[in-house]
């Protein structure tokens, strides 16, 4: 039997426009306009989980989501660089932030590496596997890449190749350990923006 799973990423929240390291801000205003406007485009699923973090959880009650469902992964930690913005921390700490682009295994931050992160959701999608049926989770866009690096066994290395737009479907389907996917799919139906 084949499990679907389809991955919704947030709604842009203001840590994404300043590029700032997520510190579970709020969506914005166009953010929440745009995921309450696709409220009523996603099909019908079994199961349906979201991500803790509040740009998640904010985008699920927009998209009309009913609230109390399970949790999916949370976004990569990423230790003391919460909160600060990439051009802050690369100022402060050059040599590190070179080293978390370059080395998957990189946790000197105080957080998550990003292959502890693919483990995660490579774990994670493992166990969804095995209960066939539609899963919808609406997940930070770092999990949805590490989806992708997990589903296609790409090395952790293309997890920075990956782009994942706001609000956007990214689906797999499979079964037996083996994923096919589905990227990037405008939520409310328009063309593509890119």
């Amino acid at each position: 039997m084949t499990t679907r799973v389809m991955l919704i990423s947030p709604a842009a929240g203001l840590a994404q426009r300043e590029v700032r390291f997520d510190d579970d801000g709020p969506l914005s205003e166009a953010g929440l306009r745009r995921a309450r406007a696709a409220a009523g485009t996603l099909p019908t699923m079994g199961r349906i989980m979201v991500s803790p973090s509040a740009r998640c959880r904010r985008t699920a009650e927009g998209l009309g989501l009913p609230a109390g469902v399970v949790s999916a992964p949370a976004g990569c930690a990423r230790g003391r660089w919460r909160g600060r913005t990439l051009a802050e921390v690369a100022d402060a700490e050059p040599e590190a932030v070179s080293a978390w682009l370059s080395d998957p295994g990189f946790a000197g931050h105080g957080g998550e590496s990003l292959r502890q992160l693919c483990d995660r959701v490579g774990a994670w999608l493992t166990k969804l596997a095995a209960e066939p049926g539609r899963v919808l989770a609406v997940a930070e866009p770092d999990v949805v890449r590490a989806a992708a690096v997990c589903a296609l066994q790409l090395p952790v290395e293309a997890f920075w190749r990956l782009d994942v737009a706001p609000l956007t479907a990214t689906e797999l389907s499979g079964r037996s350990g083996r994923w096919n996917l589905g990227l990037g799919r405008p939520l409310d139906g328009s063309p593509d923006r890119g």
